[in-house]
């Protein structure tokens, strides 16, 4: 079979399988999980097949027109070179590991059916992406992504925040989408072409007009689907979906979409100096921001969410200063390593039996009751942590090198000012980012809250999926070397002086949270019964629960380094900075505002004019009833009136003229 013909398939089968999925979902429910996993797994062997032959060599090519346009035509093609090849390998392996979780850790849901279909469409969506060398056909793959996103997102539907949330991933992302799709047209205007390697050749030769318009309307596109600092604020509160869902979006589907975009082509961004600075800028503000506001946050995947937003900072970062093979090699690791860590953490809130108990502060126990998680887990920390020598490190060590050289002009594909921008800010974030990952550690698995209630064995299906994400958390990093002709032929190995800095940095900020940690859970000890430590079996979650069983509110943990390193600004980062009650004040209540005066018009102006009309009819036809008498003296009486006044009035117009 031609690596054409499996290039097609690798999309083509999740696809099949979504849709036999939502066909027998209720007819034959035993064939859903195969239907499920099956055509997914399948997809990630052919993708890995498509990526051993292209090897890193000269891109493998197809097209075909799709429909005659008139103007810039519109070709079904792929275009496969080292990046695509890899990218898809990772959506592959990570959706297969999340279908298969979801089949233990949603066995008992009654809309698993459903949910398991979206995921299969999720993923041939993001697939498409990836292989797609025609950009409208990008689109639509980019567009299933952000439909998907909201119905999955929006499984529990059933509750408030679910609700609320799959509809602001929608409606934030879309804000994005609308000047991402004018990008897209006057790209292809003025480069004549909806191809990749048309538009890629078109800018070499200097072909685009308006470099720096369409980088930046694209770049709005990409800040929310990637979640980007400002259109970032949908990606924490998309926790109200399935746990295995926010893996999938946080590791190789959604929010990879924007990175890689621009990873394809970032030529059309380097054309602008402008563009470039604004996305260090952007990123900068992404990964400091996003570091601190999870060093305050207590439930655990909120903490997460902050954590992608950060190293989705760090891609961009890369991309700012022209390096896309840093960029791509960290969305690798980074797939690998945040996949594991938010379905460890679904193994922390199955063991629960609850979402209500992701409170970092009120568990405990956990360490023994689901070793996988911990051990897998621990490791998948240690790689973000970027603690050598797990893959985080040499990933976000390779982004700290490009920036480094751009920042001293070795490279000059980007201002030295963006090199500098990111370089600072990617080691503040570092430090930060240690902090954070050694608090959630020592909150999740060393912490003295309630213990929930033992609900069993995690299921093998669940367990066995985490050790197959630690190895590559564990050890993708050290094959960089065998990587180069993936990633366009130079090397992406540290150096002394970033490893160093960003090492150390890390270490001195995992080691002061320890510290700050059991100072502060010596004191809370010596203060707290040890009462305090069994479980309420009819405790609530949240201020009931902790006041059942005489703990502080999450709120107010004495035990919670965040909140010493942090100081003042706590409460601060714990809101993301306010930016969700900055948007109300400037967008949401202007809109409600304007639709309730809208409302008001409809009622009182439209309705009136429309019954008054009416009214008006209803008069008409009671007078023209009244005048219906069947007295034949009557109707000449009013004949002769009728032509009297004719006369009278043609006798005036006379003697007017």
């Amino acid at each position: 079979m031609t690596t054409t013909t499996l290039a097609v398939l690798v999309p083509l089968l999740p696809f099949l399988g979504s849709v036999a999925g939502l066909l027998l979902g209720r007819t034959a429910p035993g064939f859903v999980r195969p239907l499920a996993v099956l055509p997914t797994l399948a997809a990630a062997v052919l993708a890995a097949v498509v990526a051993a032959r292209q090897g890193g060599g000269k891109p493998i090519e197809a097209a075909t027109r799709l429909t005659p346009t008139g103007s810039v035509p519109i070709d079904l093609a792929l275009d496969i070179d080292g990046f695509a090849a890899l990218v898809a390998v990772l959506v592959g392996v990570v959706a297969s590991c999340v279908q298969i979780y979801s089949t233990g850790y949603l066995r008992d849901d009654p809309r698993y059916p459903s949910y398991a279909a979206l995921v299969s469409l999720f993923t041939s969506a993001m697939l498409l992406v990836v292989y797609s060398g025609d950009l409208m056909v990008l689109l639509v793959g980019w567009e299933i992504m952000g439909i998907c996103s909201y119905f999955l997102v929006g499984h529990y539907w059933e509750t408030r925040e679910a609700r609320s949330a799959s509809l602001k991933a929608f409606l934030v992302t879309k804000l994005g989408d609308v000047p991402f799709l004018i990008g897209l047209f006057a790209l292809a205007a003025d480069a004549g072409t909806f191809r990749i390697d048309g538009i890629l050749g078109a800018v070499a030769a200097g072909a685009l007009d308006h470099p720096t318009v369409i980088a930046l309307l694209l770049l709005a596109g990409v800040a929310g689907k990637s979640a980007q600092f400002p259109l970032h604020t949908w990606l924490p509160d998309a926790m109200a979906g399935p746990t295995p869902v926010s893996a999938l979006i946080h590791a190789a589907t959604m929010v990879a979409a924007g990175i890689y975009f621009v990873a394809r082509l970032l030529p059309v961004f380097a054309a602008s100096a402008a563009a470039l600075t604004v996305l260090a800028v952007m990123a900068a503000v992404t990964m400091v921001g996003s570091a601190l506001a999870a060093l305050a946050q207590d439930d655990i995947k909120r903490v997460l969410a902050y954590s992608t937003i950060g190293q989705l900072g760090y891609m961009a970062g890369a991309l700012a200063v022209g390096d896309r093979g840093a960029a791509v090699f960290h969305l690798l690791s980074h797939g690998a390593f945040k996949a594991l860590l938010f379905l460890a953490a679904g193994a922390v809130i199955h063991a629960a039996g609850t979402n209500s108990l992701a409170a970092m502060s009120r568990m405990s126990g956990l360490t023994k009751r689901i070793p996988d998680a911990y051990w897998t887990m621990t490791v998948a920390l240690l790689a973000l942590a970027a603690i050598p020598p797990f893959a985080g490190f040499f990933s976000k060590d390779a982004v700290l090198v490009a920036a480094e050289h751009t920042a001293l002009g070795d490279r000059t594909v980007a201002p030295a000012g963006a090199g500098w921008t990111v370089l600072v800010a990617g080691l503040l974030t570092a430090l930060v980012t240690a902090a954070y990952a050694a608090r959630l550690w020592l909150l999740a698995f060393r912490g003295r809250g309630a213990e929930a209630p033992d609900h069993g064995r995690q299921p093998v299906a669940m367990t066995t999926v985490l050790w197959v994400l630690a190895i590559p958390s564990l050890g993708f990093g050290l094959t960089v070397t065998y990587l180069d002709d993936w990633f366009d032929g130079h090397a992406l190995t540290p150096t002394a002086t970033t490893a160093v800095l960003g090492t150390g940095l890390a270490l001195a900020g995992a080691v002061i949270t320890y510290a700050v940690w059991r100072a502060l859970a010596g004191k809370a000890l010596a203060r707290t019964p040890l009462a305090a430590t069994v479980a309420h079996p009819d405790a609530e979650a949240g201020q009931v629960e902790a006041e059942a069983l005489h703990l502080p509110h999450p709120a107010e943990d004495p035990a919670d380094p965040g909140r010493v390193l942090l100081g003042p600004l706590h409460r601060h980062a714990a809101t993301g900075f306010h930016l969700d009650a900055l948007y109300a004040a400037l967008f949401v209540r202007p809109v409600l505002a304007a639709s309730s005066l809208v409302r008001f018009l409809d009622r009182e102006v439209v309705d009136t004019y429309v019954s008054g009309a009416g009214t008006g009819t209803q008069w008409l036809g009671w007078l023209v009833r009244r005048a219906q008498t069947g007295n034949v003296q009557t109707y000449l009486s009013a004949l002769l009136a009728g032509s009297v006044v004719l006369a009278l009035a043609a006798v005036l117009v006379a003697a007017g003229a």
